[in-house]
């Protein structure tokens, strides 16, 4: 199985990148590929700019990492109660290409926050839209209060019951790629 993984984040501290990061390496069976969206920074999309520039090299890397997976794992950061900046523009240029963004891959959505939202606002907005962008998502999960659940220094979870949660959530990318095998 061919997991890619990403974190919905340009931040380079951010904990949505340990997180995804964390969740990916669940799966050790797995060949994964985790990717800084950061290296996909593009102009803010508009009609105009993709008149002028067509559709750049960068969003169309992107679209050929997500066609080469077999499953896909998303951490959400949260801005404003809404998508980063920086994923949102990755997301439009990407979309234009094919509507289907994540072509029907399997998919875990996760989040998290370092307050006791757990960036569960974005997250629901992704959910709400998953189907309608290509997306089979499998599960989802939302992380409060990170940094008092998570050692970031042992890369471990303190907080047993949401290592088991993440494990659960992580076991359906395992079942979906036997039902595709």
């Amino acid at each position: 199985m061919n997991i890619l993984a990403f974190a919905a984040s340009n931040n380079k501290q951010s904990i949505n990148k340990i997180l995804v990061n964390y969740a990916a390496n669940l799966i050790e069976e797995a060949n994964t590929e985790i990717l800084d969206i950061d290296d996909y920074e593009m102009p803010i999309f508009s009609d105009e700019r993709e008149d002028k520039l067509g559709q750049p090299a960068l969003a169309q890397a992107f679209h050929q990492k997500v066609s080469k997976a077999d499953a896909i794992i998303i951490s959400f950061a949260e801005h404003n109660g809404s998508y980063t900046a920086a994923y949102k523009n990755l997301f439009d240029w990407v979309s234009r290409i094919d509507s289907k963004v994540f072509q029907d891959k399997a998919m875990i959505y996760l989040s998290t926050s370092p307050g006791p939202g757990g960036a569960a606002r974005v997250l629901e907005s992704a959910i709400k839209s998953a189907p309608h962008f290509g997306a089979d998502l499998k599960a989802s999960l939302s992380i409060p209060n990170f940094q008092k659940v998570f050692n970031i220094t042992e890369n471990r979870f303190i907080n047993a019951d949401i290592e088991e949660e993440l494990q659960r959530v992580i076991h359906h990318l395992r079942d979906a790629d036997k039902i595709a095998a």
